[in-house]
């Protein structure tokens, strides 16, 4: 009987080996076979198609479809689109250091990063560029304006813009550095003991960038940190290990990444002694929070360091590793999922398993695992991070919106800056009502129209009635809800009042001050912030909310 049960597990490690070897062969045909289709397939549209075709982007198109049904995050980087790559991975590339936007058909300087060559130069958020090194630049892209105003450092570029106000164009003669895009947008004191640290992004430099500034906050009086991840899309994995190791002992466990390449697993560890194990910590996070972001917030969860407030974040759980392709291109291709301490992994969509029409599900509530933080508190996998006090997003309405994407509302706060001097104290900045009423006299010259999302579903309930036949006998209640809808849309620009004159002062104070003048007035009209300070004073509340003993 024993003899016989060797022999058949004997057979068993047999098959088993067989499959192991035979599945890559297996794959190796089907490859080769597909690509041989392709390339016959391919030679025939090219000779025969009854057009001519661009045979680079025609295989451009059956890259992109062949990536596009597994990640988003998987891409093709062909060698003309690497140095734009570089810049998004590393934010450094050699110009004048200035952020352009189309404004109203307007290339437009919306941030001159402070200084660097732009705004020492005396560029002003609100100029319109005309020409660069005497190439007229109205009605180009802003790729095209943006490759004009790059060029080697220490090379001089000559910028021709329009200013509100004066009558003449302003040439300005600006020699090009190399431009490292800080990953801060503002530290500073909320309050005497509350400190306040705003990370747009994981790009080199990150971490330095945060040590730095918890350690000025602290010199300043902070006793508490403040840290807002809200929208911050992620970047560079070292540096959210750093990051959180400012935090937390050295020799601890920060995130590990698990893919089909085994020997490619890693374990990520604090390696430093920590900045301030002690000092409360409170972080921000929301929808837009992700894959660094959420790797800083959940670790620091995890291990029950820091107190999370906002909304749920994103859920990026996959790693990307960057791989060398012919002819200088790229292939940033997801290689693995990676896993924060208490062992889960924050990914939200199932990329895995499509539905039938090509679309990206969530993972169901009923495959989502219970894990639990050091102190025990109780956390779930397979859908972003989820805050320990929930604060819903306040979205701004249809007519804020509206405004804030047409561009008038940075168009006035050009004006306004234009013609008022820059406020002494920007804490105490608000728009007045005497101002406001300004603004909308200015607005009716511009006549400024919108539709509301209420507005689009009752014209097509209208269309509906009509087309089933219905609208006789609806018609006098359906003309009844548009006049009821128009009459309450003519009311919009009073009823949110509050909001856009609150967007509107922000705008003004960036223009003015950049990022220290926005979020010197943002800081006293934010809710997630009051509410942030309000839970750091308060220990036992917070040691409650942390599990702690």
């Amino acid at each position: 009987m024993q003899k016989r049960i060797r022999w058949v597990a004997g057979i068993g490690i047999i098959a088993i080996c067989l499959v192991a070897f035979k599945q890559p062969a297996e794959n190796y045909f089907e490859i080769a076979k597909s690509l041989d289709i392709f390339a016959t397939l391919f030679k025939e549209v090219n000779t025969y198609y009854v057009d001519e075709v661009d045979p680079k982007k025609l295989i451009r198109h059956g890259i992109d479809g062949m990536l596009e049904s597994l990640d988003p995050y998987t891409d093709f980087i062909p060698e003309e689109e690497l140095e734009n790559f570089r810049i998004t991975t590393t934010g450094q590339y050699a110009g004048i250091g200035a952020l352009i936007g189309v404004i109203n058909k307007k290339i437009i300087i919306t941030h001159p990063y402070k200084n660097f060559p732009a705004y020492k130069s005396g560029l002003k958020v609100g100029d319109e560029l005309i020409a660069v090194n005497g190439i007229n630049v109205q009605g180009k892209t802003t790729a095209e304006t943006s490759t004009l105003l790059k060029g080697p450092a220490r090379t001089e570029v000559e910028v021709k813009v329009r200013r509100y106000g004066q009558k003449n164009d302003l040439v300005f003669k600006i020699k090009r550095e190399k431009i490292t895009v800080g990953n801060l947008a503002y530290a500073g004191l909320v309050n005497p003991e509350v400190g306040y640290i705003k990370l747009d992004d994981f790009t080199p430099g990150a971490s330095k960038e945060v040590a730095e500034a918890v350690t000025k906050l602290k010199a300043q009086g902070a006793k508490k940190i403040i840290l807002d991840l809200r929208d911050n899309p992620g970047g560079l994995l070292h540096e959210a290990v750093n990051i959180v190791n400012l935090f937390i002992p050295k020799g601890k466990e920060v995130v590990s990444t698990r893919g089909k390449v085994e020997e490619w697993n890693k374990s990520y560890t604090t390696l430093n002694n920590p900045l301030d194990t002690d000092i409360p910590l409170a972080v921000l996070i929301n929808d837009g929070s992700a894959s660094a972001s959420e790797i800083v917030a959940g670790a620091l969860q995890d291990y029950d360091r820091a107190v999370l407030l906002g909304d749920r974040t994103f859920g990026k759980g996959l790693v990307q590793t960057t791989r060398q392709l012919s002819y200088n291109a790229q292939l940033k291709v997801t290689t693995a999922k990676y896993h924060i301490p208490s062992g889960r992994c924050i990914q939200k969509l199932n990329y895995t398993n499509r539905q039938q029409d090509g679309s990206v599900a969530a993972y169901a509530d009923s495959t989502k695992s219970e894990f639990k933080t050091v102190n025990g508190r109780s956390v779930y996998d397979g859908g972003g991070l989820d805050p320990d006090i929930a604060i819903g997003q306040k979205y701004l309405g249809t007519i804020t919106s509206s405004l804030y994407t047409s561009g008038l509302l940075f168009e006035y706060a050009t004006k306004y800056c234009a013609e008022n001097p820059a406020p002494s104290d920007f804490k105490a900045f608000n728009f007045s009502d005497k101002e406001y009423e300004k603004f909308l006299s200015w607005l009716r010259e511009q006549k400024f129209t919108y539709a509301t999302t209420l507005e689009s579903e009752a014209k097509q309930l209208l269309e509906l009635a009509k087309k089933e036949r219905y609208y006789t006998e609806l018609e006098s209640e359906l003309k009844s809800l548009s006049s009821k809808i128009e009459a309450n849309k003519a009311s919009d620009l009073v009823r949110f009042k509050d909001e856009i004159a609150t967007v509107l002062t922000r705008q003004i104070a960036f223009n003015y001050a950049l990022n220290e003048g926005q979020y010197a007035v943002s800081l006293a009209h934010d809710t997630a912030i009051a509410e942030a300070v309000k839970t750091l004073q308060d220990q036992q509340g917070l040691n409650k909310i942390l599990a702690r003993h």
